[in-house]
């Protein structure tokens, strides 16, 4: 890493760390208005006001739940705009990392407030067997009906890279079906790479902002931005095989059944959290903190167990998940070690790291809290202690 890139990841760091502490503070004053304020029950009672304007005089608290959850989503995304917008046309504009422009950020929105109210998140409070195949699902359907509708997904084309990624699939029998690139440059120079599916339905997406040899449909090698450039004048991203070692480390997850693994938990995680709900949420108290003196509508109980009662549970399962997942992170990096690919891995970690322009130095308590993916030296040095053994 160069000093001038070393500069840079330095500052964006810092930005997104003050930008983090801001949001932080305002989620904080505003949970405590909510409930100073008895803004839950300013909120119910709109809801019943907006029901009897469209004719439905008569009390029914589903129908109530649904215009009160609605009237949220509104508020939250009005109250969470401005961050939105500085988030995407300051910071990761100062920082040239922004390809979004202000017709694309409002299309966005305006996708995800629709796919928001179509799957709401309330409706599947009542049972949590129809939440877990809810949960799973949304899992399935994302990736094949939510996510085209926010970005472009072209089958990589025949070549050298698709037939040796196919290759990595066969030798370690990853049951692999479609294989596809994600234009995820029109809204971020950012790079990633995942895969998604069950049983024997496995799928691959590459983003083009790691395929260093990748130009979109439409584009030439011309049309590349000096946002899309390293500081030598190349195009960010991977070579074939550094691009192999990334996905050996994703396809780790798959082997060693981390996402398995993750959804036994988080399914573990949803019963406990409705079984607290189930013993509390009769309790009048519970209503009575947020101004409701009478009514006792299920989905105030609820709101008031996930975001208040459990706060301090859901503050230590997060540190939990965050530990799981480094140690994930390194399980994956040291079964990419084990076929073959620890040089080009280090390449890949080292180039993903200046091309998003990550830090590289953290306190080792701060980044154990924080960093579900360890940061870039803790990784290099853990492939080297595992070399050694």
């Amino acid at each position: 890493m160069t000093e001038e890139t070393y500069q840079k990841a330095r500052l964006y760091g810092l930005d997104k760390s003050t930008f983090g502490i801001f949001k932080d503070i305002f989620s904080i004053i505003e949970a405590t208005l909510l409930i100073v304020f008895y803004g839950l029950l300013y909120f119910w009672n709109i809801s019943s006001v907006s029901l009897n304007k469209l004719g439905y005089t008569t009390y029914n608290e589903v129908l109530q739940s649904i215009m009160f959850v609605f009237i949220m989503n509104v508020f939250n995304t009005i109250i969470s705009l401005p961050f939105s917008v500085y988030y995407t046309f300051v910071l990761e504009e100062r920082h040239g990392f922004n390809k979004q422009t202000v017709g694309f950020f409002i299309k966005d929105k305006l996708k995800a407030f629709v796919v928001m109210q179509v799957g709401g998140d309330y409706f599947f409070i009542y049972l949590w067997v129809f939440a877990m195949v809810t949960t799973i699902f949304l899992m399935t359907i994302y990736p094949n009906v939510i996510a085209p509708l926010f970005d472009k997904y072209t089958p990589l084309s025949q070549g050298m890279l698709r037939a040796r990624i196919e290759d990595l699939a066969q030798s370690i029998s990853f049951p692999l079906t479609k294989l596809y690139v994600v234009e995820g440059s029109k809204r971020s120079t950012h790079s990633n790479a995942y895969f998604y599916g069950f049983f024997n339905n496995k799928r691959i997406v590459l983003f083009d902002t790691l395929l260093k040899d990748y130009v979109p449909e439409g584009k030439k090698k011309e049309d590349i931005t000096e946002e899309e450039k390293t500081p030598s004048g190349e195009k960010k991203g991977c070579d074939d095989n550094e691009v192999l070692a990334v996905l050996g480390h994703e396809l780790g997850h798959w082997k060693l059944n981390h996402v398995l693994k993750n959804i036994i938990i988080m399914q573990v995680n949803l019963f406990l959290t409705f079984l607290v709900f189930g013993l509390l949420f009769k309790y009048d108290a519970l209503y009575k903190v947020v101004g409701f003196q009478k009514e006792k509508p299920v989905i105030i109980g609820m709101l008031v167990v996930l975001q208040f009662i459990l706060s301090p549970y859901n503050a230590v399962l997060s540190f939990m998940l965050t530990i799981l997942s480094r140690r994930f992170e390194f399980q994956a990096d040291q079964f990419a070690m084990s076929l073959g690919k620890t040089h080009f891995l280090r390449r890949a970690l080292v180039k993903l790291n200046q091309d998003n322009l990550g830090f590289p130095v953290y306190d080792w308590l701060y980044s154990s809290w924080h960093h579900s993916h360890p940061p870039l030296l803790e990784r290099l040095q853990a492939l080297d202690d595992t070399k050694k053994k």
